[in-house]
Order: structure tokens, then sequence, then C-alpha cells
């Protein structure tokens, strides 16, 4: 099967277009080596990706017929990627939260109460010491 088939057909992308876009930016590589959307995909190869931040870490362990269900999607394919990563993304969803861009206008109530709290937590930390 194809690459760019098999990455739609177990889920990591929405359409085949998005595959073969990522394929011709050299984003995909099986084995080690480059891959163009045309490349066939065997069972035990090793598959390897960037997408959302994250360097996915696949192993082909069969070729389905069709695109398959979500809940499907294990007997395909082994999930290699490092627990780090994933933990790493969760970090920087939670620094995007409270990052404040300058000039965005005033604090918000909450946005207050946040800073505030914050404050008294840095005090209580110095009495203890």
């Amino acid at each position: 099967m194809r690459i760019d088939k098999y990455l739609w057909c177990v889920r990591y992308y929405k359409t085949r277009n998005m595959v073969t876009e990522a394929c011709k930016k050299n984003h995909i590589t099986v084995n080690g080596i480059i891959a163009k959307p045309s490349k066939e995909v065997f069972p035990t190869d090793k598959i390897t990706f960037r997408k959302d931040q994250i360097t996915q870490i696949i192993t082909v362990l069969d070729i389905p017929d069709n695109r398959v269900g979500a809940k499907l999607v294990d007997i395909y394919r082994k999930n290699e990627t490092p627990a780090e990563a994933y933990a790493h993304l969760e970090l920087l969803k939670l620094s995007k939260e409270h990052y404040r861009r300058n000039g965005t206008g005033r604090p918000t109530k909450k946005d207050r109460r946040d800073i505030d709290e914050f404050g008294n937590e840095i005090k209580d930390e110095d009495e203890i010491d």
C-alpha cells in the first residue's frame, strides 16, 4: 500500500492530500529514508513523521483494505512515540494559556485575581523559609 493511503487509512491525517503535502515537504520517512507519496509500505516498516509538534514513530503491523474506524487502528500499527513527547505537548498547551501579549488591553478581573493569588503564594513561600 502507498504511504499516503496508509497514513490516511490509520487516521493520522484527515485527507490523502494532507499526507501528500507532508511527503513533498520531506516530513515523512520510512525506515530512515525520506518517502515520496507513492512509496510502498510493508509490515514491519518503521514510519517517522512530525505532526502537531510531535515526532510520531509508528511500526506497520498489517495493511488495511480501506480506512478503518478509530477503535480498529491499533490492529494495523504500533505507536512507539515516547511518552515524553506527549507530556511536552501538554506543557506547551498550558504555557500558551497563561501567555499574555503586550498591548492587549487592561487585565480582566480574573487576570487580576490570578496575579494577586500568585503574589500571595510567593509571600507564603518566603515566610516558610
